[in-house]
């Protein structure tokens, strides 16, 4: 297996002079930030094969890394390396398929071994620490928790867990879905002897499925394209409108792939979405669904991970990192909102999930089905190639149209808040209906900038050069870029004259304006602030069940995925900032976010509408996309990045550097400028400084490498790394290489 080229692991101090064979040296991944294997003599009483881990000395330590192949020769003699200490389990932990897709993504997007391979395991293995029992969670109630319940001794949370449990056995991933926050209710119970924690396997769970709905026309269609052939690789695009019924499409595919006897992977853009989307697979396809994201404790992933890896966890959902999960019966992988930018990690080891996706369906041999309402250029160019095949939804599964939308021109209206007179009207009159509204605001806090009129000063960061956001409930103002807080200066710290004044709205000014002109209407507000704690947002969304007047202010954790069936109203404040941005995904960007959150309105048995508010109701690129429609939009935007040799009609790899000094930056972007090969394939586009060129007290500057084939500018990339890293200028910046960069910042 080809992963980088390997370094020897010298420990003259101590060598262990081996006289075996020369095919037992193994070549070992490292958590260390070198792109190299390591070579070391095998263990003594036990073999260890590609996949295993183990644990090994590294310099005046220890370290705990993935053996990646055995080899016969080494550039130095075995008398020079040391010996592996342990091997931490008995088999290996990553299957041959696996390996085989790591290595892969560590040469495309130039990862170092160990953090790769490493970092595909849940810390608890990464760590070395004994492998976890795998039943799954559950709960009972007890007699006396019957008794207790009856008797109505508990209150509270503890009550309407005795509550659930008295429907019988529950496990924790349902409890999770149904009952928020109920982990503390059950300890307390458990204590008392009210309730009892068993451990299941997945053949012992009940599977009683509940039917859905009937499929359309076009939802058969799309089903039966999908499960013609379940036995080989085949990628489909998805495209259907918002409420058009996709996820009835996943779940028909789905349940052909179980029937099978084997796994389904599906991938969502955000953690937000799991508990809807897991109960729904639970309750559709009568199997308990395994959960991998970052938020879970350690040993809750590293059991889910476990049973993935053994066959016995037979649906599994996850965020960007579930990717990394081993599929042994693997029948299916599905990626919902396959366009969402959060399938791109953008620090440390920049994959993309949804491309890796592609790769591992391609390894397994299983189908792969990438699914949006508003689907990525990249995707869209792969069907025009023939690479995947176009599957279209082009009405909502309930037959009702998509809702108008309504383009409210702000430019000779005076403001409130940052709503119109229409648009409070418009509210007012979808609250009498005892209907609920979304207010759709991507820009969290109470307003971006604090200032002075008196002299002009406004609340600036120091380490960004960028205006700190004012948060007035925490009474902080808070730099978006670096999470630098400070206290709301009491007076204009330069003149001290009179008092300061916002200036601009974020969510939480809107939600202030709304409960003052709404007072007897609850009004909720869903941003990062709000969400932070464990299962905030599915408790404030379960608050807008009972079909009864209601507002939401959100930001863009509202656009992706959630059915809110009695919201009839969707107005978006402003959209302005991306018709005229310099980045060139921004229409892109743009057009699905104007596409997604307007598909919250009247996915129900009501109509819905959309209020789009604008200072630019004349823009050309909004005409389009509110007259002609997104598919249209693409087709131009596809039309413009061909003629502009832009992805995805070009590849790009963007260095990005930064250090204290602004110097230091410049002479290691100049270096490795001229470190590049003379390659007349490849356009090069600065040293330059980055768009945001302060950030958190550093100077950030980059340089941008692009050409019209992948080919010639990846062929280049690992020789022009390698050389990096022996400019000494390296050593007093912090850089990284990002191979198909979505954002250039």
């Amino acid at each position: 297996m080809q992963v980088m080229g390997a370094a020897n692991n010298i420990h003259d101090d101590t060598a262990d002079h081996y006289t075996g064979p020369m095919h037992d040296i193994l070549r070992i991944a490292l958590p260390v930030p070198l792109p190299q294997l390591f070579d070391y003599l095998p263990p003594r009483d036990c073999q260890a094969r590609p996949g295993c881990c183990v644990r090994v000395p590294f310099g005046r330590g220890h370290q705990t890394g993935i053996v990646i192949e055995c080899s016969n020769d080494s550039m130095l003699p075995t008398g020079r390396l040391k010996r592996v200490e342990a091997l931490l389990y008995a088999e290996p932990l990553l299957d041959a398929e696996l390996m085989a897709s790591l290595a892969w993504a560590v040469n495309y997007w130039l990862g170092t071994p160990g953090e790769v391979f490493t970092g595909a395991l849940p810390a608890t293995l990464r760590n070395g620490r004994p492998l976890p029992e795998t039943g799954i969670e559950a709960w009972a109630s007890t007699a006396s928790g019957g008794t207790a319940r009856i008797a109505g001794r508990r209150r509270g949370a503890s009550q309407a867990l005795l509550q659930q449990l008295a429907q019988g056995m529950r496990t924790a991933h349902v409890l999770d879905a149904e009952l928020p926050g109920w982990r503390d209710a059950a300890r307390r119970l458990a204590k008392a002897g009210l309730i009892e924690r068993h451990t299941l396997t997945a053949t012992t769970l009940p599977r009683v499925p509940v039917a859905g709905p009937p499929l359309n026309p076009e939802q058969q269609r799309a089903v039966a394209t999908l499960t013609a052939d379940m036995h080989g690789y085949h990628a489909f695009l998805l495209e259907g409108v918002t409420g058009s019924g996709k996820t009835e499409v996943y779940l028909a595919a789905m349940a052909q792939a179980l029937a099978h006897g084997r796994q389904v992977l599906m991938l969502v853009p955000e953690i937000s979405l799991t508990p809807q989307s897991g109960q729904r697979l639970r309750e559709r396809l009568g199997v308990d669904v395994e959960v991998l994201h970052s938020g879970l404790a350690d040993g809750e992933r590293a059991r889910a991970w476990l049973r993935a890896r053994s066959g016995e966890a037979r649906v599994i959902l996850g965020t960007r990192s579930a990717i990394f999960t081993p599929l042994p019966r693997a029948g299916l992988i599905v990626v919902d909102e396959e366009h969402d930018t959060s399938y791109k990690q953008q620090d440390g080891f920049r994959y993309h999930a949804r491309d890796l996706a592609v790769v591992r369906a391609r390894a397994l041999g299983v189908p792969l089905v990438l699914g949006s309402a508003t689907p990525s250029l990249e995707s869209l160019a792969n069907v025009e190639a023939g690479r995947y095949t176009r599957l279209v939804l082009p009405t909502r599964a309930s037959a009702r149209p998509a809702p108008p939308v309504q383009v409210i021109d702000t430019r000779a209206q005076p403001l409130r808040h940052g709503l119109s007179a229409d648009v409070i009207t418009a509210i007012a009159t979808t609250l009498a209906r005892d209907e609920q509204v979304l207010v759709f605001r991507n820009r969290r806090g109470y307003a971006p900038v604090l200032t002075c009129h008196a002299c002009g000063w406004h609340a600036q960061c120091p380490r960004c050069d960028k205006p700190m956001t004012l948060h007035a409930g925490r009474q902080r103002l808070v730099c978006h870029h670096c999470d630098r807080e400070q206290r709301v200066p009491a007076a204009c710290p330069d003149c001290s004259h009179g008092p300061l004044h916002p200036q601009g709205y974020g969510t939480e000014r809107l939600e202030e304006a709304l409960r003052a002109r709404f007072p007897e209407v609850p009004v909720l507000r869903i941003d990062s602030e709000t969400t932070r704690r464990r299962n905030a947002l599915e408790q404030t969304l379960g608050r807008l069940d009972d079909g009864h007047a209601a507002i939401l202010i959100g930001t863009q954790i509202l656009a992706k995925g959630h059915d809110l069936a009695h919201l009839t109203l969707v107005v978006i404040t402003s959209l302005d900032e991306g018709l005229y941005s310099v980045d060139f995904r921004a229409s892109e960007r743009l057009a699905q976010q104007i596409v997604q959150v307007a598909g919250r309105a009247g996915r129900a048995h009501k109509p819905g509408r959309v209020l789009l508010q604008t200072h630019h109701p004349d823009h050309p690129f909004l005409c389009h996309l509110l007259t002609a429609g997104y598919a249209s939009v693409t087709t131009k935007l596809l039309d413009e990045r061909r003629l502009l040799q832009l992805p995805p009609c070009a590849s790009q790899a963007l260095l990005r550097a930064e250090a204290g000094r602004c110097e230091l930056v410049g002479a290691f972007l100049a270096a490795a400028h001229a470190a590049l090969p003379d390659n007349p394939d490849l356009r090069i586009l600065g040293p330059m400084p980055a768009p945001m060129p302060l950030r958190a007290g550093h100077h950030r500057g980059q340089l941008l490498l692009e050409s019209d084939r992948r080919k010639p500018l990846h062929g280049m990339l690992k020789p022009w790394r390698d050389r990096l890293l022996s400019l000494p200028s390296a050593r007093k910046v912090r850089w990284s290489i990002d191979v198909d960069p979505v954002d250039l910042y």
